[in-house]
């Protein structure tokens, strides 16, 4: 059995996303952490009324604080052979996952991305998801209207980023030209567009200070969330995680890299099913779940055990 570890992006926030982990004894560090940033245990914050809880800051910590509370669940029933690949800022939690960054360090530098990413990103501008189109079809659409191929997620899905008014304007073109679906994302954020080269540069600062570990003996495969591939070098994959912010992230490839591997078991750990539901189409034939599905911590490792 080969298992696949998908890492949440943001946008799936909700105030039962640390039901199942809330009392698993393992992850109580990682609470600690986010709350410590938060200012507020985010087991109490996601159920507090009128909490926003897709502030990019808070958003991007609560993403990163549920992969690693779930990996605390996988880890300790996971198979010998497994691969970690995470979207968007799963990407830096996938980091945690593979043991080479500890979990206060991932959260820390969530929150630094996501004030770095604040920082640099223009007004009125956003993403657009479009799907039923070809990737040329879209990034062809998108240069017309002066926009960015942001996110790769299949050979007929794509993300867009741009100001808002010309994300508009390419959404109604998508649609006449028989996109499925083509429509503007409640975010107003253009990740993974050069509108944040900037936000690329300061992050990659913030991340020349940390200090990664080696990754332990059994460690999972980790793999880069800017293009699918193998993560050897740490200091190349650091600064790969620095440019995905501004640069166009591969998904597809991703995806393609855990088949590869072998994977026939997913688990998406983080708020959400989105990465289980395009990885059922991926990887035909794989047992596919989201740690959402599940009513119990228990329910997830005897899942994982009995593949």
């Amino acid at each position: 059995m080969t298992l696949a570890v998908l890492l949440s992006g943001q946008g799936g926030q909700h105030p039962a996303m640390f039901d199942l982990t809330a009392d698993v004894p393992a992850a109580e560090p990682v609470f600690a952490a986010a709350a410590h940033l938060l200012g507020r245990d985010p087991r109490a914050l996601v159920r507090s009324a009128g909490a926003d809880l897709h502030g990019n800051r808070t958003g991007q910590i609560l993403c990163c604080a549920a992969a690693l509370a779930g990996w605390t669940v996988v880890a300790a029933a996971r198979p010998a052979r497994a691969i970690v690949a995470g979207y968007s800022i799963g990407d830096l939690a996938a980091w945690g996952c593979a043991g080479r960054l500890d979990p206060e360090t991932v959260l820390r530098l969530a929150a630094a991305r996501a004030e770095a990413m604040d920082a640099a990103s223009p007004a009125g501008a956003g993403l657009a998801g479009i799907r039923g189109l070809s990737l040329a079809a879209i990034a062809g659409l998108a240069a017309k209207h002066g926009c960015h191929l942001a996110i790769r997620n299949a050979a007929d899905s794509g993300v867009v980023g741009g100001a808002a008014g010309a994300l508009d304007a390419l959404c109604g073109d998508a649609l006449a030209d028989g996109a499925r679906r083509a429509v503007v994302l409640p975010v107003h954020t253009p990740s993974h567009t050069p509108l944040l080269a900037e936000a690329s540069r300061r992050f990659e600062e913030s991340l020349a200070r940390v200090h990664p570990r080696a990754p332990p003996p059994g460690a999972p495969r980790l793999i880069s969330g800017l293009d699918g591939a193998a993560v050897f070098d740490v200091r190349s994959g650091l600064a790969k995680l620095a440019r995905q912010i501004s640069q166009t992230i591969d998904w597809a490839g991703c995806l393609e890299a855990c088949r590869e591997y072998g994977a026939d078991t997913v688990l998406e750990l983080g708020p959400g099913h989105a990465l289980a539901t395009m990885a059922r189409d991926a990887i035909p034939g794989a047992r596919v779940h989201a740690l959402d599905e599940f009513r119990s911590a228990s329910g997830i490792a005897d899942w994982i055990r009995g593949a």
